[in-house]
């Protein structure tokens, strides 16, 4: 069976996207898709067979800064932001919800969610925590209300240098997983499950939870 195609998302800037209706709609796909992906960040932390290349990164981080994981998030997606000023790239509501909120939302969950106790246990808080970031990630930016900041930073190097999307995620990705590797993130058989199997997930749920706006909207 062939995967569904994506549906194509509109490119709008930041007032433009609040212009283009279904807006307390939107705003709530936004916060719950977040809070989810909070939830799954968590899952494949505590399951702890090997995280996402980006949290690889920022579980190593922790281990050198006096901050929560979530803080070093917040502060890496700030960080990341300044890299958006020579790319031209505009945030939107979606793109500061994601810096501010996500990890604060990850640090909650961390919190409450019990260690699993055996392997069979851990991959299934792995295997959840994968189609639970996919159903999130379809969720918020289908909301339409600008890219997170990581995803706004593949996005502008792939306009500014021509190169194809997939290869400028799999470099920042890789980029991130060797740093966090040598700061002393964990990364494992876990990594490569999210690596292979979010994308493809993702393009499932997000044609199905896309919004779809309700008029068209001039670019500013």
């Amino acid at each position: 069976m062939s995967v569904p195609s994506a549906p194509t998302l509109a490119n709008l800037g930041p007032l433009a996207q609040l212009r283009a209706g279904r807006l307390p709609e939107r705003l709530g796909r936004l916060l719950i898709g977040l809070w989810i992906y909070g939830l799954a960040i968590a899952l494949m932390i505590r399951a702890a067979v090997g995280a996402s290349p980006w949290d690889v990164f920022h579980l190593g981080a922790t281990r050198h800064v006096p901050m929560s994981f979530g803080m070093v998030m917040v502060v890496t997606a700030l960080a990341v932001l300044l890299a958006w000023i020579p790319l031209r790239q505009m945030p939107g509501l979606g793109t500061l919800a994601n810096t501010f909120l996500l990890g604060p939302f990850a640090d909650l969950h961390l919190l409450w969610l019990p260690v699993p106790e055996g392997l069979t246990l851990r991959w299934a808080y792995m295997l959840g925590g994968v189609v639970a970031c996919a159903f999130a990630t379809a969720l918020y930016v289908g909301a339409q209300l600008g890219p997170g900041p990581r995803d706004g930073l593949m996005t502008g190097l792939a306009r500014r240098t021509g190169w194809s999307i997939r290869s400028v995620r799999t470099g920042i990705e890789l980029t991130a997983l060797a740093v966090g590797v040598l700061l002393g993130g964990t990364a494992g058989l876990g990594t490569l499950v999210f690596a292979f199997g979010v994308g493809p997930l993702t393009q499932r749920f997000l044609r199905p939870l896309a919004v779809k706006l309700e008029r068209p909207v001039a670019l500013p």
